[in-house]
């Protein structure tokens, strides 16, 4: 038997149920992991809250986790038992002891980073590099704007581009956000309710506005993301912390300067296992190197879940929160 956490039905944090369960062994292609830390991520609780739909009820959740190898299914070939290894995607069920993983996605994780630092930095910091490399690849001394600049991704990605060379303009919520911010690589900072932030961009690049928005925010800052924009630049909309945000007709997007929008899923750049090794690697070596600093803003006991999931949703916390098991 194991502890897991699971909900019967959509709602608040209160909907996380602590329960033994039996997982039983891995089968084909698969590893069963014994966790040692677990991520808390906002698409965990927008899978709660019912944003994104759960495949059936009870649920797990969590897909973002890291721990060691603890059994092989068949077929399986490069793991052994006792491998220290990380899995961002598979079946929602992160939030337990132990966890079936498709043996293709696990991701070995160097010695040199912990295991709390590896839950907060696996999901977030992979997102991180294909958005700043390849959603929209930033250039020394590109203007960008990101939003949320001082949660978990928001740091991550603020540190990347700026080792790029890039002008990081970064939104947040408070005065204590934009000092954090300010600390790991935005040059601007804007704190939402205080300036209209697509004015505040428009006036830091002269009226140009920015090659490209980094919008996880959703409908508080959709329009506003669109506007920041400079001609043909690209809008990279992916998340929904405020909601979805209202229909755009395409011809829209021509008034607003022929811009582009995407929504990246970080598994359509991470489809292969070379594609997501090159990805995992690239963060390794930013993290290894002092480039990136993953700051975790608190770790919780794994029975905590749901104290995490409401201080998170209350959008006062700073980088990312983490599931000690």
């Amino acid at each position: 038997m194991t502890g897991m956490f699971r909900f019967y039905r959509y709602g608040g944090p209160q909907e996380l149920v602590y329960e033994d369960l039996e997982i039983g062994s891995p089968g084909r292609g698969q590893v069963r992991l014994r966790n040692a830390a677990v991520a808390v991520n906002f698409r965990d609780v927008m899978l709660r809250r019912g944003s994104y739909e759960a495949i059936s009820f009870p649920s797990g959740i969590g897909v973002d986790s890291i721990g060691v190898v603890d059994a092989i299914g068949p077929e399986v070939r490069g793991i052994t038992m006792g491998d220290r290894v990380a899995c961002i995607e598979g079946a929602d069920g992160a939030y337990g002891e132990q966890r079936i993983i498709p043996a293709a996605r696990a991701i070995a994780v160097p010695r040199e980073i912990d295991d709390a630092t590896a839950a907060g930095m696996m999901l977030r910091g992979m997102m991180a590099r294909n958005l700043v490399k390849e959603t929209y690849r930033v250039r020394s001394g590109d203007p960008i704007l990101i939003h949320a600049a001082a949660g978990g991704l928001g740091l991550i990605m603020c540190q990347w581009a700026r080792h790029l060379g890039a002008t990081v303009i970064g939104t947040v919520g408070s005065r204590e956000k934009a000092l954090v911010a300010r600390e790991y690589g935005c040059e601007h900072t804007i704190i939402y309710g205080q300036e209209d932030f697509a004015e505040r961009v428009l006036d830091i690049t002269g009226g140009e506005g920015v090659p490209v928005v980094y919008d996880s925010i959703g409908w508080e800052t959709f329009e506003g993301s669109l506007r920041c924009l400079s001609r043909r630049g690209v809008l990279a909309s992916f998340g929904e912390a405020s909601g979805e945000p209202e229909p755009l007709s395409p011809r829209l997007l021509g008034e607003y300067g022929s811009v582009y929008l995407t929504y990246p899923r970080l598994g359509d750049y991470t489809a292969t296992r070379a594609q997501l090794l090159d990805c995992a690697n690239d963060l390794f070596a930013m993290v290894t190197s002092g480039k990136i600093r993953i700051v975790i803003n608190r770790s919780y006991a794994l029975e905590d879940a749901a104290r995490a999931h409401a201080e998170l949703e209350s959008r006062a916390t700073i980088g990312s929160n983490v599931l000690v098991v």
